[in-house]
């Protein structure tokens, strides 16, 4: 019998003060059997730091020629692909054909040497790529319940993040910004 996934539900008051964005996210959000939890975590804040109408959770890891976040325009297209972790290049430049914005956003203790090893490919793309640190990864993790309320306040490529568990700051570095 196949495992299902794990459901949380997330209620976020988010603050992106450098988009002077202002909402309340209520979001569902399903963490696949082999998914960790710092990978999941790592999606949440990458939906959080590109808030907007249309965005969206896809299937993710059920669903692997989708991405991890997209925004669709009204007529269908995408608008914005975004993959969380190490994706391979073939999968980056297949994003780039498929959206006209792409963002990758890596977490992991890998991230230094896949990026390392796909950076001068990479450069030849049209997608951004950002890192958040492992240990904020690890930070943010902790946090998890399986119903939480968070206070997410951006500024300054850091986030700051108040959960009723306790706080931790996620930053992230632009690796390529395009």
């Amino acid at each position: 019998m196949a495992l299902k996934p794990t459901i949380y539900k997330l209620k976020i008051t988010l603050a992106d003060i450098d988009r002077d964005y202002y909402d309340t996210l209520n979001l569902t959000v399903a963490q696949h059997p082999s998914e960790t939890l710092e990978r999941m975590m790592a999606r949440v804040m990458a939906f959080c730091i590109n808030a907007q109408e249309y965005l969206s959770f896809t299937k993710g890891l059920s669903a692997v020629e989708d991405p991890d976040i997209w925004a669709r325009t009204l007529d269908g297209r995408i608008s914005l692909w975004i993959d969380v972790g190490e994706p391979t290049l073939d999968r980056i430049k297949k994003a780039t054909r498929l959206a006209p914005a792409v963002k990758v956003y890596t977490f992991n203790s890998k991230s230094d040497a896949w990026w390392a090893q796909g950076q001068a490919k990479i450069s030849d793309l049209t997608a951004s790529v950002y890192q958040f640190p492992w240990g904020s990864m690890q930070a943010l993790a902790a946090l998890v319940k399986r119903t939480m309320e968070l206070s997410v306040t951006i500024t300054d490529d850091t986030a700051y993040v108040s959960a009723g568990t306790g706080e931790c700051e996620v930053s992230w570095g632009a690796l390529q910004i395009k």
